[in-house]
């Protein structure tokens, strides 16, 4: 048993209110208490009989401290770059002609395919250590670049072990065998459909706890969505969608009939798009490096203003972006989305818990876990400010990490 107390901080935002010169108290993993330093009590039933006897007491010298960040849109599992391809699309390419001349995520594939899957580990390991000393304690992940039944297996199982080795950060594992069709189903979309509704049990068993399809153009259909989806949530596995990236389809509405767990990109988004998602209670997942990339932001006032519940997403991925810093991310989203500082802390904390069925994290409180991050900051502003706040410490667990 170790309890741990931390003191001296000059804020401790908590995803509910901000306190000033605040103590948190650590009991093994959880926090067992949090408040204002000179109310911190002499003993705590069941923790501590008295406040003298802690394991380590560590002075935070009156720094900003939050609960550690969440990534809730990423696609770390894959091998080798496109580089060239980013290169030649910043230059005017279309998405259609890189992918006619070989490019694309039909690419990332092949090599994916290819390397071994030691040299593929240690890929994503190094990625998913780099979220964790950025101060992002729970990354959604997802599969997507094997498009086989045992290489999209392999990889819901390389993420759970992964989760498991020290550094690591909480892992949310998202089956994304419907990201694209591969070529060996080459006209045979539907029949490709199929097998991924077939797989999705084993993916389950594999340890998934999400399920995910790619509805726009060049990917899949509602219909082809749909069936996925239903076959994902009938073996336990929460749906979600990647939903107008590049046009409607209708994926906003589908989202809604399936309840999804969120609706993620929505870059293309109408007034009755918006009004479904607060009608229905379907959360929004929203990247702004992609958006911005692809030049066709999200209109997040607006959902914020209906009341979409609003989370943030890296979307790292070997196409668009690389990002493992999600302090960046919400610098980016309050410059992007004309969000404010708090709103986008907010999406990177409990918005992110909040679609991933998390509720044992993103607010410091009694009872959730401890995963804290200390900034080299003393207010929260310093995310707007800094374009990548960088930590100075982080637990996850109430164990330090660095």
């Amino acid at each position: 048993m170790t309890v741990r107390l931390l003191t001296n901080i000059g804020r401790l935002w908590t995803g509910n209110e901000v306190l000033s010169n605040a103590a948190l108290l650590v009991h093994n993993d959880r926090i067992a208490w949090v408040g204002r330093a000179p109310d911190l009590p002499q003993s705590v039933p069941g923790v501590v009989d008295d406040i003298v006897d802690v394991d380590h007491v560590e002075n935070l010298g009156g720094a900003l401290v939050t609960p550690g960040l969440i990534d809730a849109h990423t696609h770390p599992v894959y091998a080798g770059n496109r580089y060239a391809e980013l290169a030649i699309r910043t230059g005017g390419s279309s998405a259609a002609s890189i992918t006619a001349a070989g490019g694309g995520v039909g690419s990332t594939v092949t090599v994916t395919r290819g390397t071994d899957p030691w040299t593929l580990c240690n890929g994503v390991r190094e990625r998913l250590r780099g979220w964790l000393l950025n101060g992002t304690t729970t990354v959604e992940a997802k599969t997507g670049y094997h498009l086989t039944r045992d290489g999209e297996l392999a990889d819901v199982r390389l993420l759970r072990e992964l989760e498991k080795e020290p550094m690591m950060p909480r892992v949310h594992v998202t089956f994304l065998a419907a990201h694209v069709v591969p070529p060996e189903y080459f006209g045979r979309q539907r029949e490709y459909v199929e097998a991924v509704g077939a797989w999705c049990a084993d993916a389950a068993a594999a340890g998934a706890d999400s399920v995910d399809v790619y509805c726009d153009d060049g990917h899949f259909t509602t219909e082809e969505s749909r069936w996925v989806l239903a076959s994902g949530r009938n073996v336990g596995l929460l749906p979600r969608i990647h939903a107008g990236l590049f046009s409607r389809r209708g994926a906003v509405q589908l989202a809604a009939e399936l309840g999804c767990a969120s609706a993620d990109g929505l870059h293309n988004m109408s007034d009755e798009d918006i009004a479904i998602m607060s009608r229905y209670g379907v959360p929004a997942v929203v990247c702004p490096a992609t958006a911005l990339q692809r030049g066709k932001l999200p209109p997040v006032r607006q959902m914020i203003k209906h009341g979409v519940q609003i989370a943030l997403g890296s979307d790292h991925n070997p196409g668009y972006c690389g990002i493992t810093s999600m302090s960046l991310v919400i610098a980016m989203a309050v410059s992007a989305f004309g969000m404010s500082v708090n709103d986008a802390l907010r999406a990177a904390t409990l918005g992110g818990a909040t679609v991933l069925g998390a509720p044992d994290r993103g607010v410091l409180a009694p009872g959730r876990l401890a995963d804290i991050v200390q900034w080299d900051a003393d207010h929260e502003g310093a995310f707007a400010w800094s374009f990548g706040l960088k930590p100075r410490r982080v637990w996850r667990g109430g164990t330090p990490v660095q």
